[in-house]
């Protein structure tokens, strides 16, 4: 199969050097000098060092180019860049994208604008992932999404493997809430690490979450994104799989989670700005949480951790206050 990967980002080279092992694939570099130094070197040192790119894979800023022929097209730049790609890539030629999260401005999540364009042969590769376990091939399950079940199928096709397990959905409406608002809850969950750690160190055990509270906010984090989903017109049981439940564990708890870092920082006590600083990296979380609220509101829906985040990371609230205001909501029924 020749496959054409968008972005030589973390993730997109990471399922590149994945697929090349058993396919033909080009992957586009935006900048040429990164192109060219990926080429030469064979090694992403920007985005993914430590993982070498096999000789088979070629990389190429040239997009005409890498689009030549191809049967499937992975789209793995930020959110930002999901629109422009899609304009780029007219036809009937299966396309999947990697990005979780709203775009800036319009607030719609990626299959929002795929139908907006009419591209149609279209859908989302999600769950449960850091690039670099993928990119050296430790054990890693996703879901591919789409209403066409031949988009689906194709990234079956592409990535399958021994060390990498993709399932199918015809749901990408749950598969991109779930990934679009695991990144919010992985900043609540990072909150919570955050002071739990200060108080280890201080030994003000009482002014702090325990494991207690994080798993209480986590699972209420899950109701909270399943709440949006099914408003928007998502399934219920998708929530429960990898794109919800595995993923948000996955992004509010583990140590390679930007998300959950940003969190972690601001407990400790720097400000938004210094923590996107220190990270260096995209946190889809901090972009997508007052989009994840305003949807939220104009549907009429509850959502009381999306809304405290906000105001975190607006500077209205401090990470005291924040978990404060959740454990002193009045009482209610779980459901």
């Amino acid at each position: 199969m020749k496959i054409t990967v968008l972005g030589a980002g973390a993730w997109g080279t990471a399922l590149a050097i994945q697929a090349a092992a058993r396919h033909e694939v080009r992957l586009w570099a935006r900048d040429a000098e990164q192109a060219a130094a990926m080429s030469t070197e064979r090694l992403n040192r920007r985005y993914l060092p430590g993982s070498a790119l096999p000789p088979a894979l070629f990389v190429t800023p040239d997009r005409a180019a890498a689009l030549a022929g191809t049967e499937l097209i992975i789209v793995g730049t930020p959110m930002a860049g999901l629109r422009e790609c899609l304009q780029a890539c007219a036809g009937r030629t299966p396309l999947l994208w990697l990005c979780k999260g709203f775009e800036a401005g319009s607030g719609l999540l990626g299959h929002e604008i795929a139908r907006e364009l009419g591209r149609a042969h279209a859908g989302v590769l999600s769950g449960p992932s850091f690039a670099q376990e993928v990119a050296r091939g430790q054990p890693t399950a996703l879901v591919a999404a789409a209403e066409d079940p031949s988009v689906a199928e194709a990234a079956v096709q592409a990535f399958h493997g021994e060390r990498l397990r993709i399932y199918t959905s015809a749901d990408p409406v749950g598969v991109e809430v779930g990934g679009a608002v695991k990144n919010v809850m992985a900043i609540a969950g990072g909150v919570a690490d955050g002071l739990r750690e200060r108080a280890e160190i201080e030994q003000a055990w009482s002014e702090a979450p325990g494991l207690n509270a994080r798993a209480a906010l986590l699972t209420r984090g899950l109701a909270e994104m399943t709440r949006l989903g099914l408003a928007l017109g998502a399934r219920a049981e998708t929530f429960l799989g990898l794109s919800g439940l595995g993923d948000l564990v996955l992004t509010a708890t583990g140590e390679l989670s930007r998300n959950r870092r940003v969190g972690v920082l601001l407990a400790q006590g720097l400000s938004l700005a210094q923590a996107l600083a220190q990270l260096g990296h995209v946190a889809e979380g901090v972009y997508s949480a007052r989009t994840v609220l305003e949807r939220g509101q104009k549907l009429g829906l509850e959502l009381p951790i999306t809304a405290t985040v906000v105001a975190l990371l607006e500077g209205r609230l401090s990470p005291s206050q924040a978990l404060n205001l959740l454990m002193t909501r009045d009482p209610r029924a779980e459901l």
